[in-house]
This record gives C-alpha cells, structure tokens and sequence, in this order.
C-alpha cells in the first residue's frame, strides 16, 4: 500500500511529521519546565500565553535573535555543519513511525491513505542508521570548536553512543524474532493480542535505559554536563545554531519514545480495556489520539527522570552498558530464540517452561561454583598482597636519601602518628586525675566528721 499515494499528498504527510514533531517539542519543553516547577514547589513559566504554555516559542524566538558568534580558533565548515547533521536525520527517523493501521483507514481530500509516510522491510534498521547520523553532528560539534571542553563532550558522547546502541540493537533483536519481520507496521500488527512490553519485559527494560543514554538525557547527560564540561559539546555555540541543537535533543526524545511505543507498547493500538469494549478504537482517526497518548505518557518519564535523578559518573555510566545491559541483553537473546525455537517445533508450553527453567538453574549453579573460586583466589592473593605489603613497608624509609620519597607500586608508607584530639586529651586528663580528686574529697570529709 506504499508508494501508491499521489506526489501532493506524499507532501503533505512529510510536512505532516514534521508539524508533528515540533508541536510535540514545543510541548515537550513547556511541560519539562512545569512538571520539574510542579515537583520542586515552584511556580514555573507562567508569563507567555496562558499559563505560561507559550514560554518554549519565546525561547525559540529569544535565541535567534541573539547575536551568531563563531569562536576564532574553530574550523568553520565542520562548526556550522555539526547542527545540521545533528538535526535532519532526527526527522528523517520519524518518516517510518505508523499512526495507524496499514490499511486504506483514512480519507485526505478524497483519496484513501494509510496514516503513515512509508514503511520498509528494514525500517528500525534505517531508524537506527539515521540515529548513527545524527551522532556525527554531537562529535564534529565539539572537535570543530577548538576547545577542551568541547572536545571532552564530544569524545564521551562518541563512547556513550557505540556503548548503549549495542544494547539497543540487541533489545531489538527480540522483538523481532518475536514479530518475524523489521517492519514498523508489522512489529505493531503483531502485538495485536499481547503488546511486547508484556512478552518480552527485559528487552523493554534494557531499551528504556538505552534510550534515556542515546538521547543524552538525565541522568545520563555526561557529554553536556555543565558540572565539568560547563556546557559540553554545545560550550561555544550560540544563537540559532544553538537552538538547532536543543531542538535535535528534544526530536531525538520524541523519536525514541516513538519507537518504544511502536515497539513494545502496541503502537497505534488503543489499551485493552478500551479496545475490548469499544470495537471502532482501532479504525479510523482514532488511533492517531492512543499514539500521541502513550508517546507523551513517556516524555513525561523523561522529564521525571530529569526531576528526580542525580547525574551519575561516567565510569559508572559505561560499567552500566558494558558490564550489564550488555550481557543481559545477551542471554536474554539467547533465552528468548530457545523459546521460539522450542515453540516452532511443536513443543507445548509446560514443556518449555520446563527446559528453560533447567537450563538458568545450571547457569545459576555454574557462576556460583565459579563465584567461590574466584573469592577464593582473590582472599589468597589479597593475603599474600597483605604480607608483602607489611614487608615491604617495614624496609621502606621515605626519608632515607635526606628528602621525602614517594613510594614505589607495592611500597606503602608508615602510618602517621596522629595527635591525640582534645577530647581524647581531656578524657585522658580526667581519668588520670580522678583518683587523686577522690582522695582529697575522702580526707575532707573525715575532717569534718573529727
């Protein structure tokens, strides 16, 4: 049903999405700036519009007309490219969302149209493409700056980009041995009676954090931290170049919340207990409506997130999608095609439940077997690290040579003598005294008794 649509309304439903996208950014930005107001006890923007709900155009307005300054040390092609590679593709990824059904749902001007620009046997792997894309704007922003702090930006976004878009691609692949195609129409058409997030929670999981990391969001917003980078990649930017990248931000958010919910979340598809009731929730205009719904029921997990998280470190950032989404995703994976494989030849479910039950408690037994060994050996190796350690510290003098030496890998110097605080010196001067206190009042007392 692609591709049959006259050039007019292939135009239309392009400028559609991007309408589409900057309404929910603008919405996006207001309700980041209320609902953070609303949490903090605060009264948040309240003076542009009613309700301050115009504040995210006036910003938008403030910032081009400020001044366009470009830093003199830059490489001026690559610093006014970077927002642009960083911003297009963010809309391009949104071309393969569906709104609703496949079918001929929707009258436009007289002429039936699916409610959905196009779609393609690949479809989450042209998402994924256009989102390695968008990356390049991030990097090339903060090496053609010429600074440091640019430059630190633009490195950590590099690895926290290749870190969770592995996890991300494997939290995929569930989905789609689960749906037998990467098709975006066909991933929610297969969700029909279970949605994704129900059958396959772990991948969901592993895609929410993933997503919050790719969109460079709190609490995962390392390469613009302004902590330590005081603004990251984006440090030397201002004016619309600026705007440019905040608005890539927010379309990145609204692109990877969009696909969660084409993904895991039935897509177009009303809830259960409206669609059980209501046959027309799934036809017509009004699956466009249960779409916005869930994709702003996840921005606002986004602006939670941002209201309540702190900002982790960076090596536990990467420790994070390396050492654990990773390998979870893994054998989830692995878990999940056992499943498939067992169903597809004839297997019935206690069967299969039985198996793979089996196979987790060998793994269990295996890594606790190993887990004892290697506490083992570390406790032996600590020992013997201990001992040398003591030795090496009774022949060692940092004041040998007549100046202060450092110690070598494996010396370790003796320990300070501390000074006693007052209160230990004042405890030790009342014990001490008491005694002699006692005798005196004792001698007195037997005075006044003679």
């Amino acid at each position: 049903m692609f591709g049959q649509d006259p050039l007019w309304l292939i135009a239309l439903k392009a400028v559609f999405c991007f309408a589409f996208l900057m309404l929910t950014v603008l919405i996006s930005i207001v309700m980041e700036r209320k609902v953070i107001a609303w949490m903090q006890r605060r009264i948040g923007p309240n003076r542009h519009g009613p309700w301050g709900m115009l504040q995210s155009l006036a910003d938008g307005v403030k910032l081009m007309l400020k001044e366009d300054v470009i830093v003199k040390g830059a490489d001026k092609f690559v610093y006014v490219l970077a927002p642009v590679l960083a911003t297009i593709p963010a809309f391009m990824a949104f071309a393969v969302i569906p709104f609703g059904p496949a079918g001929n749902e929707v009258s436009i001007f007289g002429t039936r149209t699916t409610m959905q620009l196009t779609d393609l046997p690949v479809a989450i792997l042209f998402i994924l493409a256009t989102a390695s894309i968008a990356a390049y704007g991030t990097v090339l922003a903060g090496w053609s700056s010429g600074s440091t702090y640019p430059l630190l930006g633009g490195v950590r976004a590099t690895a926290q980009i290749i870190s969770y878009e592995v996890a991300m691609g494997l939290s995929f692949a569930a989905v789609f041995l689960y749906s037998g195609s990467m098709s975006t129409s066909t991933i929610v058409g297969a969700q029909a009676d279970t949605w994704f997030a129900v059958l396959l929670p772990v991948s969901f999981v592993i895609y929410a954090v993933s997503m919050v990391g790719e969109a460079h969001r709190h609490p995962f917003d390392m390469p613009e931290s302004e902590g330590d980078l005081v603004a990251g990649f984006s440090t030397e930017y201002s004016s619309i170049k600026f705007a440019l990248f905040m608005l890539s931000e927010y379309i990145h958010m609204v692109t990877v919340s969009a696909l969660a919910v084409t993904l895991f979340l039935g897509g177009w598809r009303a809830p259960a207990p409206i669609s059980s009731v209501w046959e027309g929730a799934n036809h017509g205009w009004w699956p466009m409506l249960w779409f916005s719904v869930k994709l702003l029921a996840l921005m606002f997990c986004f602006v939670w997130l941002r209201g309540t998280l702190p900002r982790v470190r960076y090596d536990q950032f990467m420790k994070l999608g390396w050492k654990v989404l990773i390998p979870v995703s893994l054998v989830w994976l692995m878990l999940v095609a056992t499943v498939r494989a067992l169903r597809n030849e004839g297997y019935d479910f206690g069967e299969i439940v039985l198996w793979v039950s089996g196979g987790i408690i060998a793994l269990l037994l295996v890594s606790f077997v190993v887990d004892v060994f290697r506490d083992r050996g570390a406790r032996e190796a600590e020992a013997v690290a201990a001992r040398e350690a003591a030795k090496q510290r009774s022949d060692f003098d940092p004041m040998a040579g007549g100046y202060p030496v450092p110690p070598l890998p494996g010396q370790s110097l003796p320990p300070v003598p501390r000074r006693p605080s007052r209160w230990e010196r004042e405890t030790a001067s009342v014990g001490a005294g008491a005694p002699e206190a006692g005798g005196a009042d004792s001698e007195s007392k037997e005075s006044d008794d003679a």
